[in-house]
């Protein structure tokens, strides 16, 4: 099957915490494959740094670098909160956690984590970014979903990754912003809607989440409750846009999934792996994707979603069990 290098597409990438690690496991895979590199991005909370760095001019290879010597999330977090292991520390957090948000808007001011986005950023605004990129963010005064075309890429992303809870809300003049996945956590809308202008036709799409029933034993304390409410909240929303017009959905859908936590960044390596992994078992839907033709065309109409899904133990966190392809 031919490849279009010319090929104009989306890349949008959902949120996911920790798990999101695997987009850039999937870009790096993608440019060792030959695949063109994206006319848009667009992404959401953790897809939205990603997104938003690798928008900015970074390579896969900078990236993969960034995540595993110089992303330390709790060395960026003000709060000992998400520094402390073992039982103890998670009294403690329980009790510093309910301290935080009854005097704060969060745990984290995510004052240090901003900060590192503009170094890593290099300060830039979205409109200057090498390739044209966009993430969301929900403003809790209106209730409104926002889409971040132009201004500090930096800011942008802030306002798209501040879990409730967790990161206090992103202050913009009137706006009081929190993350993107409140009203769509893979914005593939807000994509197609920029694209349009730009003459991009198809939308590719990464997902990091899978929706799996889970045992009491799963909430070991309350930020587990909180994520895990936060999944019911965007399963809901999923359901609700099953069926819906195509305009909402993306051409191919690929998922890299494993258990990993949202705020458990310990897995770096295996979630880079998983990414490239994804990749290596889509060789035949991404090259309909990106193909040409009609052969291309029809493979397309056949199959909207492909990757892997691994079904591991959570507390198995050296190894990864078999790999089970989408069926």
């Amino acid at each position: 099957m031919k490849i279009n290098r010319n090929l104009k597409y989306a890349l949008v990438l959902s949120g996911g915490g920790a798990r999101s690690l695997v987009h850039v496991g999937i870009l790096s895979a993608m440019e060792k494959a030959g695949y063109p590199p994206p006319s848009l991005v667009a992404g959401t909370s953790m897809g939205a740094i990603v997104g938003g760095l690798y928008a900015s001019g970074m390579k896969s290879a900078e990236l993969r670098r960034f995540i595993l010597e110089e992303l330390d999330i709790a060395s960026f977090m003000e709060s000992s909160v998400f520094k402390l292991q073992g039982p103890l520390g998670r009294i403690f957090q329980a009790g510093q956690a309910l301290g935080s948000v009854t005097s704060k808007l969060g745990i984290d001011s995510g004052a240090k984590v901003l900060s590192l986005l503009e170094e890593f950023s290099g300060g830039k605004k979205i409109e200057d970014c090498a390739i044209p990129f966009l993430c969301n963010a929900v403003d809790l005064n209106s209730g409104k979903e926002l889409v971040f075309r132009s201004g500090s890429l930096a800011r942008a992303i802030r306002a798209s990754m501040s879990f409730p809870l967790v990161f206090e809300p992103h202050i913009e003049g009137d706006l009081c912003l929190v993350d993107g996945g409140v009203a769509d956590n893979m914005p593939v809308r807000a994509a197609r809607e920029a694209g349009a202008a730009l003459g991009i036709r198809r939308f590719l799409a990464v997902d990091t989440r899978r929706w799996r029933r889970v045992s009491p034993e799963h909430f070991r304390n309350g930020i587990n409750v909180i994520m895990r409410c936060f999944d019911v909240l965007v399963r809901r929303m999923e359901l609700r846009s099953e069926g819906a017009e195509k305009f909402k959905r993306a051409d191919l859908i690929l998922r890299a999934v494993d258990n990993s936590g949202i705020v458990d960044f310990s897995r770096k390596r295996e979630l880079l792996a998983l990414g490239e992994a994804a990749v290596r078992a889509s060789g035949a839907e991404l090259d309909a994707f990106f193909g040409s033709g009609i052969r291309a065309a029809l493979a397309r109409r056949k199959k909207m979603d492909c990757g892997i899904v691994l079904d591991i133990p959570y507390e198995d966190s050296g190894k990864y069990g078999a790999e089970v392809p989408i069926e």
